[in-house]
C-alpha cells in the first residue's frame, strides 16, 4: 500500500495554524509517509462558496482533484472542512457522470486537464491509524504519555455526512482515541466530541462562537481531560485561540491546552517542541506535559 500522497493542508495551515502543517510534515517523515505539495491548488471554497455559487465550488474542487490525479496520488489533508468539501464534491463527480462531464467542460475552458474520478480523499489521521504499520507506529513512541488524560475533539466535518464517511460517521469513530492509546494516553469519554467548533459563525456571531468553544472545552475538562487534541486546523483555531474570550463569556476558567493531533504525536515520538510549533499554542501545555516528561 502506497504511503505517498498529494498533500492539501488547507488555507489555515498555511497561515494562522502553520504549526499543524509543521507537525504533520515532521511525523510523516518519521513514519515514512511522503507528502507531495500541490503548488497550483487553491482554497477549497469551504462553506461560503458552496452556498453562494455551488457550481463554481464544484469546479474548484474538481480542479484540486485533477491536480492530485495528474500527480498519480490520492489526496490527503489535515483540515476537516477541506476534507468534507472536497470529499462531497468527489463523491458526486464519481457517481454522477453528467455532472462530471459538465464540470470538466468548465475545467477545459480554464486549460485544466479533465478529472477522471480516480482520486480518493483521506485525512492524515486515517492514514496514520489505518495504513501505517502498527508495529512501526508503536516503535516510534519513545516518550509515552504515561496515562495522561486526553480529550479527542473530532469536530463535525470529518464524521458527516454518513454516506461519504461511512467508516467514520459517528462520535465513536476510533481513529483519534486509538492513536491516544498507542501514545500511552487515556482517551477521555465526554459528551459532544463530534460537535461543531463554531468556526462557520465566527464572523456573523462571535458571542455564539465563544459560547460553543466554552461548552466544548468545559465538557472535556469537567470529564477529567488534561489536554485536548483535534484533527482539524479550524477546530484548533477556535478551541485554542478563543479560550480566553470563551472563559469570559461563561465566567469560568477553562485553561485547557489544545493542540493538533500531529503535535502531540510528534512529542510522543521525541521530536523537538520547536519543530512542532508548541510555542505557538494559545494555552501553554508545558505544565501538563512536564508531568510526563514531555516538556
Amino acid at each position: 500500500m502506497s504511503l505517498e500522497f498529494a498533500y492539501y493542508p488547507g488555507c489555515a495551515a498555511k497561515q494562522i495554524q502553520r504549526e499543524a502543517d509543521w507537525a504533520a510534515r515532521a511525523v510523516c517523515q518519521e513514519l515514512g509517509i511522503r507528502l507531495h505539495d500541490m503548488p497550483r491548488a487553491s482554497c477549497c471554497g469551504a462553506v461560503s462558496l458552496r452556498e453562494t455559487k455551488p457550481a463554481f465550488a464544484m469546479a474548484v474542487a474538481a480542479r484540486i482533484l485533477s491536480e492530485a490525479e495528474a500527480m498519480g496520488r490520492d489526496l490527503v489533508t489535515i483540515c476537516n472542512t477541506c476534507l468534507q468539501t472536497i470529499s462531497q464534491a468527489n463523491y458526486r463527480l464519481q457517481n454522477e457522470p453528467e455532472l462530471l462531464e459538465k464540470i470538466n467542460a468548465v475545467l477545459a475552458e480554464g486549460g485544466v486537464r479533465p478529472y477522471q474520478g480516480k482520486v480518493q480523499v483521506r485525512h492524515l489521521l486515517w492514514v496514520i491509524t489505518e495504513q501505517v504499520d502498527s508495529n512501526l507506529l508503536r516503535s516510534k513512541i519513545t516518550r509515552p504519555l504515561k496515562g495522561m488524560r486526553i480529550a479527542s475533539f473530532l469536530g463535525c466535518h470529518s464524521v458527516r455526512p454518513e454516506e461519504i464517511f461511512a467508516h467514520a460517521a459517528n462520535e465513536d469513530t476510533p481513529h483519534l482515541d486509538r492513536l491516544i492509546a498507542i501514545m500511552g494516553g487515556v482517551p477521555v469519554n465526554y459528551s459532544g466530541k463530534d460537535r461543531c467548533c463554531g468556526f462557520h459563525v465566527m464572523l456573523s456571531d462571535k458571542n455564539e462562537v465563544h459560547a460553543m468553544a466554552a461548552k466544548n472545552c468545559l465538557s472535556a475538562k469537567d470529564a477529567g481531560a488534561q489536554i485536548m487534541i483535534t484533527p482539524c486546523t479550524l477546530c484548533d483555531m477556535i478551541m485554542g485561540s478563543s479560550q480566553e474570550l470563551a472563559a469570559k463569556t461563561v465566567q469560568r476558567t477553562i485553561d485547557l491546552p489544545e493542540m493538533n493531533f500531529a503535535q502531540l504525536l510528534g512529542l510522543a515520538m521525541g521530536l523537538s517542541k520547536s519543530k512542532l510549533g508548541i510555542s505557538r499554542l494559545h494555552v501553554d501545555p508545558v505544565p501538563v506535559l512536564s508531568k510526563v516528561g514531555l516538556a
